[in-house]
């Protein structure tokens, strides 16, 4: 007996639910990619920040200000001068899922402002900034001299 060239129902219901199932495992690792994209790009746009303003405040001469509040973070002068807007250079929003910390580790008081110096020298203060969202968490701690960020910890969820 000679079989026709087609599947059977059983074949393309087995078939199909081998593909399901792939396609059901590929989705995890990919939201995972995914949350380590959005997690790396927190970082590179808050380093973006630092590294403008230890390059301004090395160019210019003057010092400048990482602030944070609750919806931005910005980089300003730390005092404007009379023929400029008071707008800041830059801001990073920040989302209702994330948490920024900035912490001293060097002050010798405990509660400090949420303003983050960069003298007209480019030297600042040590720093370690925390950040955890729903795509995971970093800590960087950044150096006074260079204000170049060492990744401490990073996980992505």
């Amino acid at each position: 007996m000679r079989r026709q060239s087609g599947f059977t129902l059983v074949e393309v219901i087995i078939a199909v639910f081998i593909l399901l199932l792939l396609l059901m495992l590929a989705v995890p690792s990919l939201n995972g990619v995914l949350a380590d994209k959005r997690l790396h790009r927190s970082l590179d746009r808050f380093n973006e920040l630092v590294r403008q303003a230890h390059e301004r405040s090395l160019a210019e001469r003057r010092a400048y200000l990482i602030v944070w509040n609750d919806v931005q973070i910005s980089l300003q002068p730390a005092a404007f001068l009379k023929t400029e807007a008071h707008e800041p250079i830059d801001t990073m929003p920040i989302a209702r899922h994330e948490k920024w910390r900035l912490e001293f580790p060097a002050a010798l008081s405990k509660k400090v402002p949420a303003e983050w110096i960069f003298w007209e020298s480019g030297v600042c203060e040590p720093a370690r900034i925390r950040f955890a969202s729903n795509d995971g968490s970093w800590t960087t701690e950044y150096s006074p001299l260079s204000g170049l960020g060492e990744i401490v910890s990073y996980a992505s969820r």
